[in-house]
């Protein structure tokens, strides 16, 4: 990463008024993407998936944070432990898919086994291995935390998960996350560089030429953004009951690096932006109901698809014009892009960092 040079180009940023854009090279090549998933994203808090994913013992779930495979799995203690999902023998995978009701993580290569707290156990064919010992190997262990139902992980040390959140409980205690049910997960794929997805997300100015549909729940001249450390919120009243939605307030958390919580009267989703690429991502929803709000969830769904739909299609143009090699980073407005100037400032600040 020879022209890695974060500080020549971010600008002074410190004042919304005067805010631009981040510099479109932040958004295309491989080794930009390496550098996001080594420093921003895998020390970084992110929703993985619901509690009711990891009931009971040995149910265990797949994924990745920051380019690296990880499982978590309930023990038998009622723990919820986290793994890299590499076996400390030769790198094979320890799960390769969720699942219930396992005694132990087997290697998927050589067979090597470990127990729920990540200790190994057997390994075959190692008795003639000098100096061999098991309870000298265990599997490297990863940082969870349970919040509102749901699970939050990271890999590789950071802010303490209270600090990230702090804040939000007293703003979403009337909405009772914990009683709510998770109901379906849906994954979208979006052409586009995963901060694309997050930009986009942050910003309300592009409710009433992208999403005509939206638009008509959700109230634009009174959308407003407030700002936190590592999180930010953006709030919109729900005039009329809809399909989909109950009437009352929207609101629309970002939580720093790539989680979003969109929670509504009876209902919430969870998002996870996860790169495939320097120019593509995948976003993970979870659907959470309040007991008896489920059944908005066929409407909830249908209309899901629909402003995803909007949203990949913006952003895979967006994506084209940062790597087109004609756009150089516009004004922001103050008015209407608080949360993106708030986002960026955070990435700025990990990027000046490594200069």
């Amino acid at each position: 990463m020879d022209d890695f040079k974060p500080l020549a180009d971010a600008g002074d940023n410190s004042e919304l008024g005067s805010a631009r854009a981040l510099d479109p090279r932040f958004y295309l090549g491989a080794d930009w993407l390496a550098f996001d998933q080594q420093h921003v994203l895998a020390p970084g808090w992110q929703v993985i998936a619901p509690a009711s994913a990891l009931a009971e013992s040995g149910d265990h779930i797949v994924r990745e944070i920051g380019g690296v495979p990880v499982v978590l799995v309930r023990d038998e203690t009622g723990a919820i432990n986290g793994f890299v999902n590499v076996c400390r023998h030769r790198a094979g995978p320890l799960a390769l898919c969720d699942g219930r009701g396992a005694k132990r993580l087997r290697c998927a290569y050589h067979g090597w086994a470990y127990d729920l707290q990540g200790q190994l156990r057997t390994a075959p064919e190692m008795q003639n291995a000098e100096a061999f010992n098991r309870s000298d190997i265990r599997l490297k262990p990863i940082d969870v935390e349970l919040w509102g139902g749901m699970v939050f992980a990271r890999v590789g040390p950071g802010q303490a998960f209270s600090t990230v959140i702090e804040g939000i409980d007293a703003l979403v205690a009337g909405a009772n996350l914990d009683g709510m049910v998770h109901h379906h997960h849906r994954v979208y794929d979006v052409a586009a560089n995963w901060k694309v997805y997050i930009d986009n997300y942050l910003e309300g100015y592009h409710l009433p030429f992208v999403h005509p549909g939206l638009t008509q729940v959700v109230s634009y001249p009174e959308y407003r953004t407030e700002l936190a450390r590592f999180w930010s919120l953006q709030r919109s009243p729900i005039g009329e009951e809809t399909g989909a939605y109950a009437a009352g307030e929207a609101l629309y958390f970002f939580i720093y690096p790539n989680t979003m919580l969109n929670i509504l009267p009876g209902r919430m989703q969870s998002n996870r932006v996860v790169p495939d690429g320097p120019d593509r991502c995948r976003v993970e929803f979870d659907f959470y109901y309040a007991p008896g709000a489920e059944k908005r969830a066929s409407e909830d769904d249908r209309f899901s698809d629909e402003v995803q739909e909007e949203d990949r299609l913006i952003c895979e143009h967006v994506q084209k014009g940062l790597g087109c090699g004609h756009y150089e980073a516009g004004r922001l407005s103050p008015d209407q892009e608080a949360g993106v100037w708030h986002w960026q400032n955070l990435l700025r600040e990990v990027y000046a960092a490594a200069d």
